[in-house]
């Protein structure tokens, strides 16, 4: 962003009221600022349709910028990030593909993400480096565009909290339930070392997902306590163009109840709101 842009962004998110969800826009900008500045964690939990609104772009200048320290997805979030990779597009319709038994059947993105988690698994690696290993390996033709791609690139941690049954993946003749397993249970350990890096000021975003990052993200609070390590003074977040139980819960309500943070609900699509968060964290850092 250019100095012109960010002053006149500056004056945008200076010019919105101050109070209810202006006034928490603002706040959750300055937690990720003050997060990077004292080097604490900064997870953006995604879910599929953030990808599929186009802003990985957005996260990965705020990757480059310093404002990411982890990332976790669902399963969809990987599969569409990894179509836009390798063919710079994704989804389908899912109407006219269901009638004829073709949705999710496109061979290549079952069988090379399923072949990168046995791979993965073999190597001991967790899910999401799997499938980044394998972009990478592919040297994939629109990586620059790819969330994936690029965190492998700067060496960002990307967890994957799949759901079998639900992804895509799941229904190809070469998926491995035990490679899946495996590799999601290394991924779950590995965020839980992230979410203990939120203690003392980091931020939790969970963007777009209503069910499985929520859980996720509770239950990696719950293990970081339950070893009796500090977890207090953090932020979490919500964004969702519809607020749902779990993520208000499990996200915004309880790891921050009793004194030990601050969760926010921002409401609204996510490719308006976004984009806006970059841009106010990005004039004010």
């Amino acid at each position: 962003m250019c100095h012109g842009a960010a002053s006149a962004t500056a004056v945008l998110i200076d010019s919105l009221p101050a109070m209810l969800g202006a006034e928490s826009l603002r706040a959750i900008s300055n937690a990720v600022i003050s997060a990077r500045k004292n080097s604490r964690s900064i997870i953006w939990g995604l879910g599929g349709h953030v990808i599929k609104t186009g802003l990985a772009p957005i996260l990965i200048d705020l990757m480059r910028r310093g404002f990411v320290s982890s990332i976790a997805l669902n399963g969809s979030g990987i599969i569409h990030d990894f179509e836009i990779a390798m063919i710079g597009s994704t989804s389908e319709d899912v109407d006219e593909a269901l009638g004829q038994g073709a949705f999710g059947m496109a061979e290549e993105t079952g069988y090379l993400i399923n072949q990168a988690l046995k791979d993965g698994a073999a190597d001991k690696l967790g899910y999401g480096e799997s499938v980044c290993r394998k972009l990478n390996q592919l040297n994939a033709g629109f990586a620059e565009y790819s969330l994936l791609a690029q965190a492998y690139q700067h060496n960002i941690p990307v967890t994957v909290h799949p759901t079998v049954g639900t992804d895509i993946t799941n229904l190809h003749p070469n998926a491995d339930g035990a490679a899946i397993g495996q590799t999601a249970h290394r991924d779950f350990r590995l965020m839980t070392s992230m979410v203990q890096g939120l203690n003392d000021g980091g931020v939790y975003l969970n963007v777009g997902s209503a069910v499985t990052l929520p859980e996720v993200f509770l239950k990696a609070v719950t293990v970081v306590r339950n070893l009796g390590l500090p977890l207090t003074d953090f932020v979490t977040a919500n964004f969702d163009f519809i607020q749902h139980y779990r993520p208000n819960t499990n996200v915004v309500r309880r790891p921050v109840a009793n004194g030990a943070g601050k969760g926010y609900s921002i409401t609204g699509h996510h490719e308006l709101m976004i984009p806006m968060l970059a841009a106010a964290i990005i004039a004010s850092a």
